[in-house]
């Protein structure tokens, strides 16, 4: 009993055993992790758009898209050393899966430096560019500096749960992150309600709360020494690690940049339309971001299973694997939908007693809920060409469906202006958004199709064809 207990804390090695059994013994543990860590920011909404009003709720989501896409350096580096850890681990390399390893942490710390450099002093300045409504703007510059003060902790965190997974350990991440989620509860309230903090005392809830789970994580990965034996050399970077990191996560990174672009874009295009519809729209995402775990959560299993196996030269895993979670990611987005679809009203009821923001996040939930079937294609086919060590695909399909989501938006809202709506109908910001999932899942399953992805592996040499599904 004591075995099997200790073995859900340590590495899984996903080459062998039932691609299912061990998809869903690595996914279900990952599964509620991600739950937990949407709570953060969950929970932030729900407090401070009950306790403090609509308009702080509109505030913290205002800077949701500028946070996104200052941390486009954290994805490229967490992207890149999750493929390398889990090919080489795979391949048994333990002398690259160190070096990798200790050259990731380094560039998350430099990469955190120069964000705090950057975004610090011109937070003003972003939500200036964003159109932020004047009702708002303090209370926005207020969180965001917070939360940007404390970046390099989300970074360490994300870096070393990304290594964890990587290794096939998904069970301690999510016992961090239950224990910091409840944690992050406790302290909103009591920051935001008790000490009458404001918006700010939600950023600092999740910021203490980050924190804790970061080093918790980061005293596990050093004392894996039987797995990863890290030593203070491997922090130095290498031509050979830090370009394979850089290569594989860039494209990573562009695809976070363009996509957080557009959404500071349509962002912009919400503001202008008042601060009600940038409640509902906040309130809308969170929901959105507990529908999508599921899909996120496949995504990043099938790309830890397809590293390892590639990485060990099983391809007649990898294929699998690959067609055991694509049927189950499609029949667990249809589950969601119907979800969404009866739940909608009282999941935004959550958030806000106002009765137009929660008649306009009814019909925003309705219009997007037919969209996580399109997100679950671009998630697992999109992770399976990841893990394979070929990302230059989703920055290719990102960057189309900025071309569609985005003109879409304002050629919609122009065409929709009226009298009461003179900005444009509010709806259309989520019928862009719906317009471009349908696009990026269609071009990734094209693209998956195609079978170059094959041949992208960091260690193994040219491997036998696969037939596509």
């Amino acid at each position: 009993m004591f075995k099997k207990l200790n073995a859900l804390f340590q590495a899984q090695d996903m080459t062998v055993g039932r691609p299912m059994s061990v998809l869903l013994r690595f996914s279900i543990p990952l599964l509620i992790g991600n739950l937990a860590q949407q709570m953060y920011s969950t929970v932030d909404s729900v407090i401070v758009g009950r306790y403090i009003g609509d308009r702080a709720l509109s505030a913290v989501g205002t800077t949701l898209p500028i946070i996104n896409l200052l941390l486009v350096l954290f994805m490229a580096v967490a992207t890149g050393a999750g493929i390398m850890v889990a090919q080489y681990y795979g391949a048994k390399d333990r002398v690259s899966l160190s070096r990798s390893i200790g050259n990731a942490l380094t560039l998350i710390v430099i990469s955190s430096l120069l964000i705090m450099a950057v975004g610090i002093p011109l937070t003003g300045t972003l939500l200036s560019l964003t159109n932020t409504p004047p009702e708002t703007f303090e209370m926005a510059r207020s969180y965001l500096t917070v939360i940007l003060w404390g970046i390099l902790l989300f970074g360490v965190y994300n870096i070393v749960s990304g290594i964890l997974r990587g290794l096939g350990n998904s069970v301690f991440p999510l016992l961090t992150l239950l224990l910091t989620s409840g944690l992050n509860v406790v302290l909103d309230i009591w920051f935001v309600a008790g000490l009458g903090m404001g918006v700010a005392g939600a950023a600092w809830a999740t910021l203490l709360s980050v924190a804790i789970s970061a080093v918790l994580c980061i005293i596990k990965l050093f004392r894996m020494h039987d797995t990863v034996p890290i030593h203070a050399a491997d922090f130095v970077l290498a031509k050979k690690y830090s370009a394979n990191l850089l290569r594989l996560g860039l494209p990573a990174g562009i695809t976070q940049a363009v996509f957080s672009l557009s959404m500071v874009l349509v962002q912009a295009l919400a503001n202008s339309m008042g601060y009600q519809v940038v409640t509902t729209s906040t309130a809308v995402m969170r929901i959105d971001g507990f529908a999508m775990m599921p899909n996120f959560t496949y995504g990043m299993a099938i790309a830890t299973f397809v590293g390892q196996n590639i990485g060990a030269n099983r391809m007649d895993r990898v294929e699998q694997g690959s067609k055991d979670m694509a049927r189950l990611a499609i029949c667990t987005a249809l589950g969601l939908v119907a979800m969404l679809l009866l739940l909608s009203k009282y999941l935004m009821g959550m958030f806000t007693s106002t009765p137009e923001v929660v008649d306009l996040g009814v019909r925003a939930i309705r219009i997007l809920a037919v969209g996580y079937v399109a997100v679950a294609v671009t998630q697992v086919f999109g992770g399976i060409m990841r893990g394979a060590g070929d990302t230059m695909p989703s920055m290719w399909i990102s960057m189309l469906t900025v071309v569609v989501r985005v003109p879409v938006a304002y050629v919609w809202a122009r065409l929709t202006a009226s009298p009461e709506n003179p900005a444009g109908a509010p709806e259309v910001v989520f019928l862009a958004l719906l317009t471009s999932w349908v696009i990026g899942g269609v071009a990734t399953y094209l693209w998956y199709r195609r079978g170059t992805w094959r041949g992208k592996s960091l260690v193994s040499p040219a491997l036998e064809a696969v037939q596509p599904m």
